[in-house]
């Protein structure tokens, strides 16, 4: 069974910087691409942040790019959102997700205010 489970969130203030972590088990996470996406309140899901399987490939949302960094550790079964000078509107629930199997995480929440 695939899991994933987030962790890192938080309250934040504007220009502050949050780690947040998923940890996968019940697939050979080496293989898989995983990916980052948030959903505001009143808003539809949106992808964040996109890294291959081993890594070399990343892409970000517009609206990220330049705050935020995808990474993974393959030998951990982890993959990780480093998010720099947060701004009020990334306050959202953040979920990671396997893309080819459809498995989500239960999500953490992020909120920026001060």
């Amino acid at each position: 069974e695939v899991q994933l489970v987030e962790s890192g969130g938080g309250l934040v203030q504007p220009g502050g910087s949050l780690r947040l972590s998923c940890a996968a088990s019940g697939f050979t996470f080496s293989n898989y691409a995983m990916s980052w996406h948030r959903q505001a309140p009143g808003k539809e899901r949106e992808s964040v942040a996109f890294i291959s399987s081993v890594g070399i490939t990343t892409t970000y949302a517009d609206s990220v790019k330049g705050r935020f960094i995808i990474s993974r550790d393959n030998a951990k079964n982890t993959v990780s959102l480093q998010m720099n000078n947060l701004k009020p509107e990334d306050t959202a629930v953040y979920y990671c997700k396997v893309p080819l199997l459809g498995s989500w995480g239960q999500g953490t929440q992020v909120t920026v205010a001060s």
